[in-house]
């Protein structure tokens, strides 16, 4: 078993070092290259001359390091430059908006500075009837709802 293991593990190495690439192409979490690294490291050793088991621990100990130690900071690295827009209900908290139909106990319509037409609920604490044109913020999305405040006005 052993002369087989030392003399085929260079397959085996080699077989898992391009599953790992392969896997690693669908997942982009950088897990399967360090594994792929460690392999290739086995593989390296065991063209070298390395015994099988030799093999085993410069893999094991490879992909552990890279894990750990080169993984996080690349992944920052990576992460970095993404993009700083806001999106989806992120994107609607704070903008302003006009009332379309008033929005009392029962709630009402605005429409949003993006265009976009929500149904509208005044935000708890707030005890007054909005009337149509009157300018609010949103605080917060409550399902399809947006929940406004009136905002403050500016007398000049």
């Amino acid at each position: 078993m052993d002369a087989f293991a030392a003399e085929f593990a260079w397959i085996v190495w080699l077989v898992l070092v391009l599953l790992f690439v392969t896997i690693e192409m669908v997942t982009l979490d950088l897990t399967f290259l360090m594994m792929a690294a460690g392999s290739l490291g086995a593989l390296v050793s065991g063209l070298l001359g390395a015994p099988w088991w030799l093999q085993l621990v410069i893999a094991a100990v490879l992909t552990i390091t890279l894990l750990l130690g080169i993984r996080p900071p690349l992944l920052r690295l990576l992460k970095r430059g993404g993009d700083p827009a806001k999106t989806n209900v992120d994107a609607l908290l704070g903008i302003d908006g006009r009332v379309v139909s008033s929005i009392g106990a029962t709630g009402g319509q605005v429409r949003l500075a993006n265009g976009e037409t929500w149904t509208a609920r005044l935000s708890p604490g707030t005890d007054r009837v909005v009337e149509p044109g009157e300018r609010v913020l949103v605080t917060a999305i409550d399902g399809a709802t947006a929940v406004v405040i009136p905002a403050e006005r500016n007398v000049p």
